[in-house]
């Protein structure tokens, strides 16, 4: 699925080699992204990369200057990487989404241009972007090492042909944007069925431990740990609404870049 999406992308589009970082897009055919580079980045060592889906009528630049994303561990240390959908908004609700073959596109284009550690390749978005995170990680997401959505999630039927190696999932309980998806019986933990069912999580391997957990946000979180035998699955819940929690992504990107280290 990944080659057809790239090959389709790149027969349409020619990816043209320049210098672009902060407010300069790097342009990528009719299209472009934003990226910033870490602060304590060496000018050689391989980077981890955060490609990131910004919500509906947002773009790229944003992405680069925000102080909910562009922050923590994301600012010291990760590329951060985010494209710009078309009319503000991500082609998520069908499989083989052209804005999965241009996110595939966008990381060949930053791995011509930067090292990168192709096993720290993380993606996140928020509301629609959270949509389209969930997209592309079912399209072509074999190689991610982390979906970290915020404020929207696919149904448990949802298609899904492929699966990153972890899933955090962060949703606001009184969210009334992208209303929270409780179960028919009220159940909470619907925003990652889907992964729950893909990674094998059944009763020998669940193992949910409910804990509260606090960022900057000054939030209280409930947090949910499924380690199954696809994939460890993290869910942290909020009361609060349509919103992304102050240093919530750069604290999960942290988390998982820990977990791997030897």
């Amino acid at each position: 699925m990944r080659q057809l999406l790239v090959c389709l992308w790149m027969g349409l589009q020619a990816p043209v080699a320049q210098a672009c970082t902060g407010q300069d897009a790097c342009e990528l055919g009719e299209r472009s992204y934003h990226l910033r580079v870490p602060d304590s980045w060496d000018g050689a060592s391989p980077l981890p990369v955060l490609l990131h889906f910004h919500g509906w009528g947002r773009a790229g630049g944003l992405i680069v200057r925000h102080d909910r994303i562009a922050t923590g561990k994301v600012a010291e240390d990760v590329l951060l990487v985010a494209p710009t959908g078309l009319g503000g908004s991500w082609d998520f609700r069908r499989v083989g989404s052209r804005d999965s073959a241009f996110a595939r596109a966008v990381l060949e284009d930053v791995a011509a241009r930067y090292p990168v550690l192709a096993d720290a390749i993380f993606v996140s978005g928020y509301s629609y972007g959270a949509y389209m995170a969930w997209r592309f990680v079912c399209d072509d997401g074999a190689d991610i090492a982390g979906l970290l959505a915020v404020a929207g999630s696919f149904a448990d039927t949802a298609p899904c042909e492929a699966a990153p190696r972890e899933v955090r999932q962060v949703y606001g309980l009184s969210d009334q944007v992208l209303d929270f998806p409780y179960g028919p019986a009220g159940e909470t933990d619907t925003p990652v069925a889907l992964w729950r069912d893909r990674f094998d999580c059944n009763e020998a391997n669940e193992n949910p431990t409910p804990t509260e957990w606090n960022a900057r946000s000054f939030l209280t979180f409930e947090r949910q740990i499924w380690t199954c035998a696809g994939g460890r699955i993290v869910l942290d819940l909020h009361p609060g609404g349509h919103f992304i929690p102050h240093d919530w992504i750069p604290i999960q990107v942290d988390e998982i870049l820990q977990d791997q280290r030897p």
